[in-house]
């Protein structure tokens, strides 16, 4: 059986994506911080969940240790969790950009490094990088966020070409603005006005991305990698 690892799969598009991969045959493991919604998915789905803090790279390391001791191999990770903070760049804290740099961007690459001997061993694997449409383009109060999903990026793109020879493909999706947890501090004439900004008129759901990581994860995108594939109804072009 085909295994995926997930992490930041405790709600939203991780949860949409543990969902949709399990439907198609794989085991999925869940990793979760907080969200232990996890835990009780994870049993639904027939998979395993495994807490961790990924600004912590002990408890990267036991993540990964302990999900190949489980399954002998992981044939695709993807990269979703991420944290953001709303506000002006000079009245966001030391401590607060460390923490938004070490889960968005250093926690993805830790997880990447640490399966990667595994997955070139096989010579055969798979790495998704969930970014943002602001990592294209940018966004006004969102600069840490915004710097952190523009560096998953580039990591997917030089990691593509790193390890392409060893039959592992990278690829990166960056969402628009999609109706998860992120959006509930956004009142209903924001989101309303976010969805008429939207040129298809709508804003994006979890499965609208889970959708598009399924495909960039089979072997129907066998010649895809080092891409961005931007799922934001038309926000960005």
């Amino acid at each position: 059986m085909k295994s995926i690892l997930i992490t930041g799969a405790g709600d939203g598009i991780g949860l949409a994506m543990a969902k949709k991969f399990a439907q198609n045959g794989y085991l999925p493991i869940l990793h979760y911080y907080h969200n232990q919604n996890a835990i009780q998915l994870a049993k639904e789905l027939n998979g395993i969940a495994i807490q961790a803090d990924l600004s912590n790279i002990s408890d990267i390391e036991r993540m990964i240790k302990t999900a190949l001791q489980e399954l002998h191999h992981i044939d695709i990770l993807i990269n979703n969790a991420g944290i953001s903070v709303t506000g002006l760049l000079t009245d966001i804290s030391p401590e607060i950009r460390k923490q938004i740099f070490a889960v968005n961007i250093l926690g993805a690459i830790e997880c990447t490094r640490l399966l990667l001997p595994n997955m070139i061993h096989r010579k055969a694997g798979c790495i998704l990088n969930i970014s943002s449409m602001w990592g294209q383009v940018g966004a006004s109060c969102e600069v840490d966020y915004s710097a952190t999903k523009a560096a998953l990026i580039g990591f997917t793109k030089a990691l593509a070409q790193e390890v392409a020879l060893s039959g592992i493909r990278v690829n990166c999706i960056a969402p628009g603005v999609i109706r998860t947890h992120m959006l509930d501090s956004y009142d209903q004439q924001t989101l309303q006005n976010l969805a008429e900004e939207t040129p298809l008129q709508r804003l994006g759901t979890s499965e609208d991305i889970a959708e598009a990581a399924y495909y960039l994860c089979s072997d129907q995108a066998s010649f895809i990698t080092g891409q961005i594939l931007g799922v934001n109804g038309g926000f960005v072009i």
